[in-house]
This record gives structure tokens, C-alpha cells and sequence, in this order.
């Protein structure tokens, strides 16, 4: 497990107080040593994906729950769609894994996942 202070030092200019506010907003949420929080590497990571946001895209504070919602979705989403495809393989009926495939092909259209706009060409 990391420590709060091991995390700014692992992350250039990353300020205790900032953190400290990231937790208590819930963008972050480390498991807790009594009342210190402690980091995995899972937490490290959305930790930088904030600072990338804040700093390299200038996300303000208010937009920023919202993206991170919109992340959160996404990666929930792939998730699903792993345990899916796993499934189809597992049951092994070769007639529906192809009517799985036509019918997510379908829906995909030409920018290859559902609900994208096609893409300009």
C-alpha cells in the first residue's frame, strides 16, 4: 500500500491539500489504515488520470466529476462487453457466435462500435 505522502512524490507537484480534496469529493477513493488513507496502484493511476485532466486538458473542478463519471461508464462498459464475448466463446455454438457478430456488426454500422457516428471518410 502507498501513502498520501509517497503518492505527491510520486506525482510532480501534486500538493497534500489537493489530494486531501480529491478524496473527500470521491474522485479517488483509497482504501483507509485507521484514519490514514492507503493507495494501490489502481488508485495512483486515477490519481494521474486527474492531474492529466486538471493540468494537460485544463478541466476545471466543475466538469471534472462529469468526465470522470464518463470514464468510469466506459471502462464499466468494456468490462461487460469482455464477460460477453468471453460467454460467447465458452458456449462455443458457432451458430451464435455469429449471430452475435452479425447483429453487433449491424448495429456498429461503418464506425465499427454501436452508437458511434459513422466516421467521415
Amino acid at each position: 500500500m502507498i501513502t498520501l505522502e509517497r503518492v505527491c512524490a510520486m506525482i510532480g507537484g501534486l500538493q497534500r491539500s489537493e489530494l486531501e480534496r480529491w478524496i473527500a469529493e470521491d474522485w479517488v477513493q483509497p482504501d483507509r489504515r485507521g484514519d490514514e488513507p492507503v493507495f494501490d496502484e489502481i488508485d495512483v493511476a486515477r490519481v494521474r488520470l486527474i492531474v492529466d485532466l486538471r493540468r494537460d486538458l485544463q478541466l476545471d473542478e466543475e466538469a471534472l466529476p462529469v468526465v470522470l463519471s464518463l470514464i468510469d461508464q466506459l471502462y464499466a462498459a468494456r468490462r461487460r462487453m469482455r464477460l460477453l464475448c468471453r460467454a460467447i466463446e465458452e458456449a462455443g455454438s458457432d451458430e451464435l457466435t455469429h449471430v452475435v457478430l452479425r447483429r453487433f456488426s449491424e448495429q456498429a454500422g461503418p464506425a465499427g462500435a454501436p452508437g458511434e457516428p459513422p466516421r467521415a471518410g
